[in-house]
Order: C-alpha cells, then structure tokens, then sequence
C-alpha cells in the first residue's frame, strides 16, 4: 500500500477559488473519495463519501486511489469486515492510499476524537 500526503493548501482569493483550491484530485472538501480501478494518478472520483460510519465497497477490486479529504480531524479506515477489522488508517485533509480493494469490505468514516 503507497500513502501520500498532499502538500499545504494554496491560498486564494474570492470564494469561488477557495472551494476550487479545497478540492483535491476531483474530491470536494469534507469528503472521502473512492477512484476508478488503476486510475493513476486519481482524477476523477467513481464515489464520494460525505458522512460518518461504515460504507459498503462492494464489487471494487484491484488497486484504486482512496483519498481522505475531510476536515477537523477527522478519520478514514479501510476495512476488512463490515466496519471492524480495519486498517489504513488516514487523518483527515490531504492523505490517501493506493490499496488493492479486493480483500476490502467497507470503508469506515469517523470524527477525531481527542
């Protein structure tokens, strides 16, 4: 599994900008991205996730991008059963791993928690 970090978020002006800045690789801020089977480098996210708990990935194997683009802290994990047994744990804004879906269950979204 190969993790990335995105750099330090650019600064810009007007609101429109800012929203485009947030996004990272086609992924809007404050969501968790799934991309495309061998979609290397992610561009286009297959599915968004925006709210915490379990999330199925059925029928995803292979190697897709998965990137963490939430905020506050907030956690994703990668899952072998139904939200237990998980790994790949990756803080919030700008992480991500390349990882071989097929042994993945589910996706697990969750706030930080001091």
């Amino acid at each position: 599994m190969r993790r990335i970090l995105r750099g330090a978020a650019l600064t810009a002006v007007g609101t429109t900008e800012a929203q485009a800045a947030d996004e990272w690789a086609g992924c809007p801020y404050g969501a968790v991205c799934v991309y495309p089977q061998n979609q290397n480098p992610a561009v286009s996210p297959s599915h968004i996730h925006w709210t915490y708990g379990t999330h199925n990935l059925q029928n995803r194997y292979g190697n897709h991008w998965v990137l963490n683009n939430q905020y506050d802290g907030a956690l994703a994990m990668l899952c072998h059963s139904s939200g237990t047994d998980c790994t790949a744990d990756m803080p919030a804004e700008g992480t991500g791993v390349y990882a071989d879906l097929t042994p993945i269950n589910s996706i697990y979204l969750r706030p930080h928690l001091d």
